[in-house]
């Protein structure tokens, strides 16, 4: 009887790990099902390249795990029940059985409950959000205001490549502290110097209180203008998981030890957006491709030594860099340390931009080629594997 292996999600974290498993393990011992709603690999991290108009290039699931023994289910996951170890989809057309359970759904925006955010803001947190602000820009015209709330490094990516695409739109970013407070002061530096070179208005400390149609209000009542009001102020997971009996945190993200395993239900590991683990000095990582990726890769060789009975991984998850574009031709590389605090050091100008592509490319290449494109030597589950999955 075949090991029957799920696996929700297939952006960077689901991806990998399927590919992963699948070119592990041999395929006649372990079944490996990718379910994902869309039939392309979205590049998440290009969002705001796709709202201003850039074509990305087309990345079908089905030629990306053509010949790997993955099967692929095009189908939209709407219920899990870790108790009977089933996963339903299309809204209960069909119920899929697992042995093992690999979950990556990610995650979506956070409208974080302000007023008028979901009537009337934009989101970059999916392809279908970026399709749908990319249509709302061809519709402004010169002289109209894009707000951009939020100043993270999706709010600071999307105000720079709107403002570089589009000169005659007036941009402003609205973030709830510093511009960029978090960074170098080399990187601080670089930062207001594209911004202001791009003509992006910003409003420091201006915490969104409420969103209109025309226009967005701050916590101490300052209006400000926007015809289109783009929202990044954060991400939340899919409330699928709050239905289940798997322990989360007050967030909804699911609880995973050291080898992406959940601390309550054994037989389901939780990868990329949608779980918290702990990384270098015992901080949480991020929501970011950054932590995704090292994370199906510890979750899909911990399963492999889990059914071959071989040693478990211990891999140090810790940060190298955080990379940002700001618009084609201007980047931020900021280093940081092992626990994602930033250093002195850091990459600007043209150069950055480049490195940022590349981190870009390579991530999308990682996910095509989980294994590096190092040899892969499949092995045989061990005798009684089943004992540990129930």
């Amino acid at each position: 009887m075949q090991h029957r292996i799920i696996v929700l999600g297939a952006g960077y974290s689901g991806a990998i790990a399927a590919g992963r498993l699948a070119k592990r393990l041999h395929r006649e011992e372990v079944a490996v099902t990718l379910a994902n709603a869309e039939p392309d690999f979205v590049e998440r991290v290009r969002m705001h390249q796709l709202a201003t108009g850039q074509d990305l290039k087309p990345r079908p699931l089905s030629e990306m795990f053509a010949g790997t023994g993955v099967l692929l289910k095009l189908a939209t996951v709407t219920g899990v029940d870790v108790d009977r170890k089933t996963v339903t989809v299309d809204g209960g057309a069909e119920e899929l059985e697992y042995d093992t359970l690999v979950y990556a759904l990610g995650s979506g925006w956070d409208a974080q409950g302000v007023p008028g955010t979901a009537e009337h803001a934009y989101e970059l947190a999916s392809r279908a959000g970026a399709l749908r602000l990319r249509e709302r820009l061809t519709q402004l015209d010169a002289g109209q205001t894009v707000t951009v709330v939020g100043g993270g490094l999706t709010g600071l990516e999307a105000a720079t490549e709107i403002a570089d695409a589009r000169p005659d739109l007036d941009i402003a970013l609205a973030v709830r502290g510093g511009l960029g407070d978090w960074l170098s002061p080399k990187g601080r530096r670089h930062l207001r110097k594209v911004v202001g070179k791009l003509g992006i208005t910003v409003h420091e400390r201006a915490a969104v209180t409420g969103v209109e149609a025309d226009h967005v209000t701050t916590a101490d009542g300052t209006t400000i203008p926007a015809a289109v009001t783009v929202w990044t102020a954060g991400f939340a997971v899919h409330p699928i998981v709050a239905a289940t009996a798997l322990e989360v945190t007050d967030t909804g993200r699911i609880v995973v030890d050291a080898t992406m395993r959940s601390v309550s239900h054994p037989d389901v590991y939780a990868i990329g957006d949608a779980a918290f683990a702990m990384g270098a000095k015992n901080k949480p990582l991020r929501m970011s491709c950054a932590s995704g990726q090292p994370m199906a890769w510890q979750a899909a060789d911990s399963i492999v030594a889990l059914l071959t009975g071989g040693k478990l991984p211990h891999a140090p998850l810790f940060y190298f860099n955080q990379c940002i574009s700001l618009g084609r031709t201007e980047g931020l590389i900021q280093y940081v340390t092992t626990d994602d605090r930033a250093v002195n050091a850091a990459l600007t100008g043209r150069f950055a931009a480049v490195y940022k592509e590349l981190i870009c490319k390579g991530a999308a290449w990682h996910v095509a080629n989980p294994m590096l494109g190092m040899p892969t030597r499949r092995r045989h589950v061990a005798v009684g594997v089943h004992e540990w999955t129930t």
